[in-house]
């Protein structure tokens, strides 16, 4: 028998195993599914006399009523065949003959082999450990790399999920220049992406399935350095000593500049309440938290303008918060506006606070580098050196000392030759 479908594309053939014949003279009734060159043979569990099958036309010969069962069971296992077939080339776009396989064996465990759906395994299983050593905007990351993944392969592959077998190499190029032109990530962000993707993969190996291709393994992570914008003192005073002329500007001012001082992420702030400000064992002021993308603990002391806005706002806010933020993006927004208004001619969001933080207000002003980090929450001291870059002042100020040093040093002049 033979399918409707184009035989160059996809044909299904019954044929008998004859090398084997049971104690009762039968042999079993195969079957074959061919798609696009690629086969898989099983059991039609149906067996019939070598003498009685037809092998021109691929069923049995004769009208008994023996012959008109089988006839009409391995019909009706053909149709069977060809709905699965055309269901799963217009759901993913593309059939194995192995799928179809399983489905009529009723074996669900092939279904576990597509990417998305394990994709999606490894987000709720991750979403189980938030709070504990994950966040909930890496599992969003994550999730996100799942949405970006499904787009990838809707567009560029024309297909709606993807069995993790048939991974290659050059897909992981693909989809990191989708993520580049598609969707204007610049190098290291869609590096990012690739990154999560590498570790959900490594996640599909650990459940024991059947990978026998790294298809990251030519793929180079290289990240390329990036200038991290920060402010200088004078545009951080600037900032603060504005009279802005609406109540929204002036509240995001004021969130902004205590960042400045305290190097606290924006999701950080957000959480931020009264019982976070504790007095520690030196008489001042602390935040003591921990931070939400990590759960590090981050201790940092108020000088004396982080004060000053905390009292501004004290008990003013719902649910003991310290104070009224509204969202990233408009944050954001309003930083843009404030930038323009005080003059200062380089991209300010919430997260150029944390990099100032890192670099002006702190490394400049001769903190070590190892009590940036603490105060930061970073788990790696490689992670604070990409906030904590060395600026001019600082510079200078090690080079002064560092001639200071040997000028009070006493040589022995060298005669003139």
């Amino acid at each position: 028998m033979k399918s409707t479908v184009s035989k160059s594309m996809f044909r299904t053939l019954f044929y008998l195993r004859k090398n084997e014949v049971n104690k009762a003279g039968n042999c079993s009734i195969m079957v074959r599914i061919t798609i696009n060159k690629e086969q898989t043979q099983f059991s039609s569990k149906l067996q019939i006399k070598p003498e009685l099958w037809d092998t021109t036309n691929a069923k049995v010969s004769g009208n008994s009523a023996q012959a008109v069962n089988i006839n009409r069971l391995l019909n009706a296992m053909r149709v069977k065949i060809d709905e699965i077939y055309h269901k799963q080339l217009n759901e993913h776009g593309y059939v194995l003959p192995e799928k179809i396989k399983n489905i009529v064996l009723g074996i669900e465990t092939d279904k576990k082999k597509m990417l998305l759906e394990h994709f999606a395994g490894h987000n709720e299983f991750y979403l189980l450990k938030i709070g504990r050593d994950t966040s909930q905007i890496t599992y969003g990351r994550y999730e996100l790399t799942k949405t970006r993944l499904k787009e990838f392969l809707k567009k560029e592959c024309k297909l709606s999920d993807i069995p993790v077998m048939e991974l290659t190499p050059i897909f992981i190029e693909r989809f990191f220049l989708f993520l580049q032109n598609e969707h204007g990530c610049s190098n290291n962000t869609a590096l990012k992406f690739v990154q999560r993707f590498r570790t959900v993969f490594n996640y599909i190996k650990s459940t024991g399935a059947d990978i026998k291709i790294d298809p990251f393994v030519s793929f180079r992570f290289k990240t390329k350095k990036v200038v991290r914008e920060v402010l200088t003192q004078e545009e951080i005073d600037t900032i603060y000593r504005k009279d802005f002329l609406t109540e929204r500007l002036c509240h995001v001012r004021d969130v902004f500049i205590f960042m400045c001082y305290t190097g606290l992420s924006y999701i950080d702030v957000t959480r931020l309440t009264e019982d976070n400000i504790k007095t520690a064992f030196d008489g001042h002021q602390w935040i003591m938290t921990n931070r939400q993308k990590t759960n590090v603990p981050s201790n940092i002391r108020l000088l004396e303008i982080p004060l000053e806005i905390i009292e501004r706002y004290k008990g003013k806010q719902k649910d003991g918060k310290l104070f009224p933020v509204c969202s990233n993006q408009k944050m954001n927004e309003y930083l843009k506006e404030i930038a323009t208004i005080c003059g200062i001619d380089k991209p300010v969001t919430c997260h150029t606070a944390r990099h100032t933080f890192g670099t002006t207000v702190t490394l400049a002003n001769g903190v070590p580098i190892e009590t940036v980090s603490k105060m930061l929450g970073h788990t790696d001291i490689r992670t604070t050196q990409i906030y904590a870059r060395i600026v001019d002042k600082k510079l200078s100020s090690d080079m002064d000392n560092l001639a200071k040093a040997y000028k009070t040093r006493k040589y022995t002049k060298r005669k003139a030759l």
